[in-house]
């Protein structure tokens, strides 16, 4: 990477989808992890196992090769795996491991963004099983570059009405 402000630019936004994704799943009951919302819609062990996925193929640009993970067993297992992954592709930026045929902005508009999008989705997974995330303005979110774990820290500012009636 040529320049530190996209190294910390992209270690801000793998650390917000870090918090983004705890968010979506802390609390949620155990039966969460197989929900199906139908129509060949991913359950959220299979959503997050995606999630590790999209972040794997954007790992191969640091250091080639492919990365297509096995499903494991349980949705606890899922999670640890994304956030070593993240952990992971930290590290590569930390380094400043050199890109291989991408770019920054490429990898923040793909892989990143794509991630970010089904951490999105888990949030209305939730809502759709009857436990719904309470939602915060996360302009003022915890958001620590040296945590991508699954530790995140608790909202900092969270709505005080909820869920929303218009």
């Amino acid at each position: 990477m040529a320049e530190a402000q996209d190294k910390t630019l992209l270690s801000h936004f793998l650390a917000a989808l870090a918090y983004r994704t705890q968010k979506a799943l802390r609390g949620a009951p155990k039966d969460f992890s197989n929900f199906s919302a139908g129509n060949l819609v991913r359950t959220p062990q299979e959503l997050v196992r995606h999630m590790t996925s999209v972040l794997g193929y954007a790992r191969t640009f640091f250091r080639g090769g492919q990365y297509r993970p096995e499903p494991l067993d349980t949705l606890d297992e899922e999670v640890t795996r994304f956030h070593a992954m993240l952990g992971d592709l930290v590290g590569h930026l930390e380094r400043n491991d050199p890109l291989t045929d991408m770019t920054p902005e490429r990898l923040l508009q793909g892989p990143f963004s794509d991630a970010m999008t089904h951490a999105g989705q888990l949030a209305m997974l939730r809502r759709l099983h009857g436990s719904p995330v309470p939602p915060e303005n996360f302009v003022f979110a915890d958001i620590d570059l040296s945590n991508v774990s699954e530790n995140q820290a608790p909202p900092r500012y969270p709505d005080e009405e909820w869920p929303e009636i218009l």
